[in-house]
């Protein structure tokens, strides 16, 4: 196995990989819809604020397997954080041992210690794990609603429950610019973080339009409800969806204010951003998010609006 440093920005590192993502993930989660260029292009870009590593261990000219992996550049010595994914023809050869290896290595050099890698639940991962010495240090659960289902009436009755004392506004694309500074005060207190992204520790509008122009460069259109004090100008709740050209789309944030919390505001919004982007986008027939099942609220309130888990997965820790 050959070991390759790739550009996730770059058309021709996507193009090499598709053919072997679009196997690895009708066999590990064949309910999904093909994956496509757009996807890809997403998963593999450097995001606002990071560094991106991009290893492909090749078998001859064919791509066998990839770890890729996001650096907070505003954490110095803050973990490497992605995924790590063998292709289906090539597992039990060694592949993924030689890629663990060479992150590792790509760390060290930059200063770092600590690989963080998430993938599914699965026998099969957990004894590689195991074999390499990586510690399971999270869980996190995959929930999907189908748009077209039972939970259509779930999200419509939520969406016309409006709270009293506020009002929403939404957009696509890129946010107005009499809310963006009041968008990035917002973003500033969202605390989790996120597999391969950076948290921007001071948000400024500079950052919001950095982070609109990435998703657009990999074939994404943002689609945003914010709500606002009835007669205020300040947003203090928001929520994210991610469009392509694909009949699945991502959640993104789920943010309030803690002094806006208990009162039914993320369950109006997310219902109302739902419905807008199904409205907006015929083809929309999936959405999809990632949660860490020890954000018990973010999971109780997506099971509320329908939202079913389908899959399981793992983050494990491998010390440089």
């Amino acid at each position: 196995m050959e070991i390759r440093s790739l550009d996730g920005d770059e058309p021709a590192t996507i193009a090499a990989l598709l053919p072997g993502f679009r196997e690895t993930m009708s066999l590990e989660l064949p309910g999904d819809p093909p994956v496509t260029e757009a996807l890809l292009a997403r998963l593999f870009q450097r995001r606002h604020g990071t560094e991106r590593i991009v290893l492909v261990a090749y078998d001859g000219g064919t791509p066998a397997g990839v770890l890729k992996l996001g650096l907070d550049l505003g954490d110095p010595s803050g973990p490497g954080h992605g995924s790590l994914w063998v292709f289906p023809g090539f597992r039990r050869r060694g592949a993924g041992r030689a890629l663990a290896a060479a992150g590792l290595a790509a760390l060290r050099e930059r200063g770092r210690d600590l690989l963080l890698a998430d993938a599914p639940r699965a026998a099969a991962g957990e004894r590689f794990a195991a074999e390499l010495g990586a510690e399971l240090i999270g869980k996190s659960v995959r929930h999907r609603l189908r748009l077209t289902g039972p939970a259509r009436g779930v999200i419509q009755a939520a969406a016309g429950r409006p709270v009293p004392g506020y009002r929403l506004v939404a957009w696509q694309g890129s946010c107005p610019d009499d809310l963006v500074e009041s968008y990035a005060r917002a973003w500033s207190a969202l605390e989790e973080r996120v597999n391969g992204q950076a948290r921007v520790r001071r948000p400024s509008a500079d950052d919001v339009r950095a982070r609109e122009a990435e998703a657009e460069r990999a074939g994404h259109l943002p689609h945003v409800v914010a709500a606002l004090p009835e007669h205020g100008t300040a947003i203090v709740a928001y929520a994210t969806v991610f469009v392509r050209s694909s009949p699945m789309a991502d959640v993104g944030e789920t943010l309030v204010l803690p002094q806006h919390r208990r009162r039914g505001l993320a369950t109006w919004l997310k219902a109302e951003l739902l419905l807008g982007a199904a409205r907006e986008n015929s083809r929309l027939a999936l959405v999809q998010v990632f949660n860490d099942t020890a954000n018990t609220a973010v999971v109780a309130l997506n099971r509320k609006l329908g939202f079913e888990a389908d899959s399981h997965w793992s983050t494990y820790a491998l010390k440089a």
